[in-house]
């Protein structure tokens, strides 16, 4: 996963852009270039937010649209953390119809912005400092700041509780939307991860093992190179989700790389990201009806 990736890894994907292009490509008016809104969007209100958790306060973003109740959305951000691009991709899932909060996972560390204008998180003293961070969120941490940002969810009046929650990641996301399905079983009825890592491993705390608590249906949306370096992966991920008779896609993207849907990764395929965004939209259009 993106918090495993080698520096040869790193050097392919940043070296398509330069440090001043890839910074460029996190302004507001290339991100809404990269992700046009969908046929009758919907107009939003949104609004910066803490929560309390269990462990401390956390920043997130939440937006909906400005009208009416609507299915919840827990994003889980990739190692880079809340930033403009996922601002507007949460932004971009709330005009279809979806109440969405997008957290500051490294909240136990540190405040926004997790990466400043300017840095990435290959960089050899970003990634340290990101990878110590990342030592915080144990499966424990995760599942009980996971309760605490569903509860939060059922509380606001743009949320409709008698319709399932849905919860996407990106990278080290993947393993937290499939620890967020075990946390909250009662409300959770879709979980989607692209480029996630990790999700299937030979630890006593992996992922995987925590298909038989979950009620939800998944969305896998794999990279080719994450693939191709774990190709047993997907298997087991298949056997947990058929062993507990749970609706699993499991896809591996020809040609998208890890990092691939974020428009401001310097591995995005916006081809391939815009079939991962309709998969998860088919996906939620359906499980969270």
């Amino acid at each position: 996963m993106c918090d495993e990736l080698t520096d040869a890894d790193n050097a392919r994907l940043f070296g398509k852009v330069s440090r001043r292009e890839f910074t460029g490509m996190t302004g507001a008016a290339a991100l809404t270039a990269m992700l046009p809104a969908p046929a009758n969007a919907k107009p939003l209100k949104g609004r910066d937010i803490t929560i309390k958790t269990p462990d401390g306060v956390a920043q997130a973003y939440f937006v909906a649209p400005d009208k009416g109740k609507h299915p919840a959305v827990l994003v889980w951000p990739d190692i880079g953390g809340l930033r403009p691009s996922f601002r507007k991709m949460g932004e971009r899932l709330a005009q279809s119809g979806y109440a969405v909060l997008t957290v500051n996972q490294f909240y136990r560390s540190a405040p926004l912005p997790i990466v400043k204008e300017g840095e990435t998180w290959s960089q050899p003293e970003i990634r340290a400092k990101l990878m110590e961070w990342r030592k915080l969120l144990t499966a424990d941490a995760v599942m009980r700041d996971a309760v605490a940002f569903a509860a939060f969810l059922d509380k606001q009046p743009e949320v409709n509780t008698k319709r399932g929650m849905g919860t996407t990641g990106y990278c080290m996301g993947g393993p937290m939307v499939m620890q967020t399905a075990a946390a909250v079983p009662g409300r959770i009825r879709a979980g989607a991860s692209f480029h996630g890592g990790g999700l299937a491993t030979d630890r006593p705390d992996s992922p995987h093992l925590l298909v038989p608590k979950m009620k939800a249906s998944f969305l896998f949306a794999v990279a080719e190179n994450d693939d191709q370096r774990n190709p047993n992966e997907k298997e087991t991920l298949r056997k947990a989700f058929a062993d507990a008779g749970l609706p699993a896609e499991i896809e591996v993207y020809a040609g998208a790389m890890h990092g691939w849907c974020p428009p401001d990764s310097p591995a995005y395929n916006q081809v391939q990201a815009e079939k991962a965004w309709g998969r998860l939209l088919a996906l939620f259009g359906k499980a969270l009806a």
